[in-house]
Parts: structure tokens; sequence; C-alpha cells
């Protein structure tokens, strides 16, 4: 047993997931909000104090605090709350600083599956399509270079924020990215998507190094205006307000799938430790189905001769 406070042993496991799992600083913040959140609640729900160690939380605590969210919150926060207290005694218990773990025998809440919304080869390539002005608005560049590298590459949009220009080769047309748990996979990049970032970094008066994609400050851009920019040019084009550049990300692996990419081509490009998590993103149509159905399978054949 340990004599830390519960708010030590919080920051003890948020530096373990920094130095040993190389989580990102988005997933830390995550972490340590739900965390933080669920001592809040012991302290001002269940009579806890701030100097209470760890020992005196059971299942009965943490079946309480996710109780509570109910009202308040999505059945997928929620379990993602969970899944952070789950993890977290996890570690105490590895660790040994606990005996038995109070979170391992609670059911997370059934959840539908969320799919982004998926674009049609047609819609995709009209979102690409960025009228140049002969302003030189480097902006414009930028914003052209961001919509064909999320399509070309299938990249997330926190990975894409990170982006440096040395991750980019221009001989060879490939991307370095470094996805979750600082993974690094290389990818190809269509020579759509190489000539804007092309055509954008020649706007930057010889920027060589550093952050690939720049606000309107000089510095490097956030994940919120990435999604803004996503929005913006989708509304431009008549695609409504649900376009997200992970409708971008997802469209990406099911066109690859559906012109006929091996699926583990696919999770590779993806960045996807598990092969059911590419399954979920590059579900084919149900026509498309039955257009291979109907051509590959000789029972199919023999029944559209008869």
């Amino acid at each position: 047993m340990s004599d830390k406070t519960i708010g030590l042993l919080i920051e003890d496991f948020i530096s373990y997931l920094y130095y040993q799992k190389g989580y990102s600083p988005n997933t830390l913040k995550a972490y340590r909000v739900d965390l933080r959140d669920f001592f809040s609640f012991l302290v001002n729900k269940c009579g806890f104090s701030e100097k209470d160690t760890i020992d005196k939380v059971s299942i009965y605590e943490i079946r309480s605090f996710i109780g509570s969210m109910y009202k308040s919150y999505k059945k997928t926060t929620i379990s993602r709350k969970l899944s952070s207290i789950r993890s977290f005694f996890n570690f105490l218990e590895k660790k040994s600083v606990i005996k038995k773990n109070p979170a391992w025998n609670i059911s997370f809440p059934k959840t539908e599956k969320y799919l982004p919304r998926r674009l049609n080869v047609d819609d995709a390539l009209k979102i690409l399509d960025i009228e140049e002005d002969d302003s030189g608005d480097w902006k414009l560049l930028r914003d052209k270079a961001i919509l064909e590298l999320l399509y070309s590459c299938g990249i997330r949009a926190s990975e894409l924020v990170s982006l440096n220009i040395e991750d980019i080769d221009m001989h060879e047309n490939v991307i370095k990215i470094r996805g979750k748990g600082d993974k690094e996979r290389i990818v190809p990049m269509g020579r759509y998507a190489l000539e804007a970032i092309k055509k954008y970094l020649s706007a930057l008066s010889n920027k060589k190094r550093g952050a690939l994609f720049l606000n309107r400050s000089g510095k490097r851009i956030s994940d919120r205006s990435i999604r803004r920019i996503v929005k913006k040019y989708a509304i431009k084009k008549g695609l409504g307000w649900d376009i997200s550049p992970h409708s971008l990300r997802h469209s990406f692996a099911t066109h690859l799938l559906e012109g006929g990419a091996n699926i583990r081509v696919v999770q590779e490009m993806l960045g996807h430790v598990n092969l059911s998590t590419t399954q979920r993103y590059t579900h084919l149509t149900l026509d498309k189905l039955m257009q291979v159905y109907n051509r590959s399978h000789p029972r199919a054949k023999e029944k559209r001769d008869e």
C-alpha cells in the first residue's frame, strides 16, 4: 500500500503515460481531466478528503461517479472517463500500490458505434477544388494543402498539426507521420498533395524547417483551426456543416478499399494497431458488396445467367 494521496498518484500515472507510453499531450490532458473529475467527486460527494489514500476507494464510489454523469454526459464521454479510471487502477495494481482493483468488474455503458460522414469520390474532389487567385494569399494555399493531405494520406487532424517541413520527402513522395503513442509511419503522398505543399511553402518566404502549417500569427496551427477550415470549404461547396477532418480520413480509407486496396495496407497507412479498428472505418456500401458478389461468386453468376 502507498501512503501517497490520490492526487499525487494521479500525477504519477500521468508521468508514466508520458515517459513510458509516449502518449500525446492531448491524450494526457484528457486522462488528467477525467481523473481529476473523479477525485473532485470523491471529495465533494463521497466525503473524502484531499489527504485520503487510494485504498479507501471502492467499487461503490466508482459506480456512483459513473451513475452521476448519465443526466449530463453522452455515453461515449462516460465510457471514456470510465476507461481512464480503469487504466489508472490497472496501473496502481501493476505497481503493487493496491492489492485489489475496484474498477476491474465495472462494465461500460452500451454505445452506438459512431462513424463520421463519408463522402463519395465526387464530393471529396469537390471539397478539394479550391480556386487559386492572383492575390498570393498564403492562407489560401495553406488551406488547399491541408485539405489535399487529409484526403491524400488519411492523416488525423492531430497528426497533421504536428507535422514539420522535414517530415515531407519531396523526392520519394512520402510523408512521415507521428501517430498515437508517438509511433512513426511512412505514408505515400499523391502528386496533387505534393504540388499543393510546394506552392504553399513557396509562399512562406523560404521557410525550410519547423512547423509545416502555420496560423495567422506565424505559429503552429491548432486542431480547432483544421476543423474550422474543413467545415468552411464543405459549406462553401454545399456539402453541409457535418464534414470534419475525420470525414476525409474515413473517405480516404473507404475509397482505397473500394478501389481494391488490401485492408492490411489501409491499416498500415491509417496507423491502426488492430485490424478491427480499420474495419470500422472502411465499411463498404451494400451496393458495392453486391456488385463484388455478383461479379465474383459462382452461385451468383449461375442465378444471373438463368
